[in-house]
């Protein structure tokens, strides 16, 4: 990647820091804060939805990228595909954004009706036949899934991403450092295998999320809301597919699919949430677990007295980071 190309990613980033603030300032203003539930009491005094400013960064970062390669380079930037990129996270951004208006709380937008919307998110996708139809499926070699690739994998990958993203939360930071780890993670895996547009399109997404983590980590300021795991999930869905590396993405994705499996356990009716105490200390919601970070209060009272919500972000920090070692051993052979 040309040293310019640099520009669209510092873009993103100091987009977001310098905007960032401004938000927190105008949400607190109209009241659109929310209740911070890691803490006691759960004081409602935290801005919402920053995501959507994240969001802003990342497309003045690609429109950036876009303008250099035609303006500057006169190089071909497969258009099509990055303006089928920014749309599907649009439209994600959007059902995010509305999914926050409504409120958790509240039930947010129903279920059905969730999906059915994130379904036209993928549709960009589909009618430029994104990626590449031969998957390697373990025991069965490589199966070329024709017509069936556009119409049934992509909104299935782009679906659940974007959701199940959206089910680690609830603690300060944990979304916007598990969308660095992974989109990072991706980038480098999308540069490796020569997709170095794929790469800038991830990199464009971690600068504004490094931006908003400053505002996000404990104590929080500001959190991301449904507007930025959409999003990030649906990115994920997308790097895989133009990068032709849906496996490893898979293998990375692994605590999201943990956490499904313990949500179900759950009927997905159980918060991820600790149970705050006045020293500010989280101990178990419930007497089972019902999501990663459940797990993670669990194993971490086996050797601390107590246990904080930092604690519990840093732990699946370092889950993430363990994944994502043991995909690129495991994988090395497609990536080097």
């Amino acid at each position: 990647m040309k040293i310019i190309l640099i520009l669209p990613i510092i873009l993103s980033f100091f987009v977001t820091l310098i905007t960032i603030p401004f938000w927190i300032k105008k949400t607190k203003k109209i009241g659109m804060v929310w209740e911070d539930m890691n803490k006691y009491n759960h004081p409602k005094n935290i801005s919402g939805s920053g995501g959507l400013i994240v969001v802003l960064g990342f497309i003045l970062g690609v429109l950036c990228y876009i303008a250099i390669k035609t303006f500057i380079l006169n190089t071909d930037i497969t258009i099509t595909n990055i303006f089928a990129l920014v749309t599907t996270i649009l439209i994600i951004g959007i059902i995010g954004f509305v999914d926050d208006i409504f409120g958790w709380v509240h039930g947010g937008l129903p279920a059905k009706l969730r999906i059915f919307l994130v379904f036209f998110a993928a549709v960009p996708l589909m009618v430029i036949n994104a990626g590449v139809s031969e998957i390697a499926v373990p025991f069965l070699g490589v199966i070329n899934m024709g017509i069936l690739y556009p119409l049934l994998v992509i909104p299935i990958g782009i679906i659940g991403t974007s959701v199940s993203f959206n089910f680690i939360g609830g603690y300060n930071g944990l979304e916007a450092g598990q969308g660095i780890l992974i989109l990072f993670s991706l980038s480098l895996i999308a540069w490796l295998t020569r997709h170095s547009w794929v790469s800038l399109m991830g990199l464009c997404m971690v600068a504004p999320l490094f931006a908003f983590l400053f505002f996000n980590k404990y104590p929080a300021k500001v959190f991301p809301g449904d507007v930025l795991t959409y999003s990030v999930g649906a990115l994920i869905a997308c790097m895989a597919i133009f990068g032709d590396f849906e496996r490893i993405a898979i293998f990375i994705f692994i605590p999201y699919i943990m956490e499904v499996l313990l949500k179900l356990r759950g009927g997905l009716k159980k918060q991820s949430f600790g149970k705050p105490q006045e020293d500010g200390s989280l101990k178990m919601l419930y007497k089972k677990i019902y999501g990663v970070e459940h797990l993670a209060i669990f194993i971490l009272n086996k050797f601390k007295k107590k246990v904080y919500e930092s604690d519990v972000v840093f732990l699946i920090y370092g889950f993430q980071t363990i994944i994502i070692i043991l995909a690129f051993i495991i994988f090395r052979n497609n990536l080097f």
